[in-house]
């Protein structure tokens, strides 16, 4: 059964919900979580079976999405600055992206949501009540699951993929810690404390992202089948089939290692090297 579509707040005015026909569905995480790669099976599995997606995120608004990364390269943003910046990119994809595809009947796939913004907020120095309050305009998502995976997996993935550490992820604008490093191990874990404490007030599910990228696609169809209860109709659960099976695995692994063996060896980086981020 569909759940009655609502707003945390006021919302966007003038927008009739009864006429969100459509689901929205976020995938939490750091970078590293395996997030996006989640996201992307998710989208083929939903269009092989007929359902429309669309797929949204942090960083694309049409609006502002381009001065904002621009001004993040120059690590001079204030945090309130910096808060707003990301509440207008996230306002304008949410009145010209994600509500008009959920009137369309489109499954909307959300890579991240209000929670990563309120929490990096937050454990910026940011009053909760005061971050809440701005991203308030936010529909309430159908489901929201947050890929949990532990800060010292989280900075090898980071390492292996990207082979250096990010500037904002590691939560070097705040400097608690001597170095990246440890400033990100440090970071990290706050953020996880901040989705703990969010977890029941929002009621979003935590998945164990230090599992394979197959276990956990697995278990995200599962819970989303459910979701869409009935939707499916006659067709054969894919994860039902064994040559499915390794399909979703195969998937899985090319995503989740895509481009790593172009990767050259790793090396120590200049401290002042850092790549964008959402």
């Amino acid at each position: 059964m569909q759940k009655t579509k609502r707003f945390y707040g006021k919302g966007i005015p003038g927008v009739n919900l009864d006429q969100l026909k459509g689901q929205l569905i976020v995938i939490e995480g750091a970078d590293g979580s395996g997030r996006s790669t989640q996201i992307d099976l998710l989208r083929n599995w939903l269009e092989r079976r007929g359902f429309p997606t669309l797929n949204v995120g942090l960083k694309r608004s049409m609006l502002v999405s381009r001065e904002l990364e621009q001004a993040m390269q120059g690590n001079i943003l204030g945090t309130r600055t910096l808060s707003l910046f990301y509440a207008t990119d996230f306002a304008d994809q949410l009145e010209n992206g994600i509500l008009p595809a959920l009137r369309s009947g489109f499954i909307v796939l959300a890579d991240r949501y209000i929670y990563t913004l309120m929490a990096r907020a937050i454990v910026r120095g940011v009053e909760s009540a005061w971050i809440r309050q701005v991203y308030s305009i936010a529909l309430i998502p159908d489901a929201v699951f947050y890929v949990a995976v532990s800060p010292t997996i989280l900075v090898e993935r980071n390492l292996r993929k990207h082979l250096v550490l990010d500037y904002w992820e590691s939560g070097m604008d705040m400097q608690r810690a001597r170095n990246m490093y440890d400033n990100f191990i440090e970071y990290q874990r706050q953020i996880q404390m901040e989705f703990k404490a969010m977890q029941e007030l929002y009621a979003f599910e935590t998945i164990d992202g230090n599992r394979s990228p197959r276990a956990i696609q697995n278990e995200l169809r599962g819970k989303i089948e459910v979701l869409l209860d009935g939707k499916f109709g006659q067709t054969k659960k894919e994860t039902d089939e064994p040559d499915h099976k390794e399909r979703i695995a195969r998937s899985a692994t090319t995503l989740a290692h895509r481009g790593k063996g172009d990767q050259p060896p790793l090396r120590r980086q200049p401290a002042t090297r850092h790549r964008a981020t959402d």
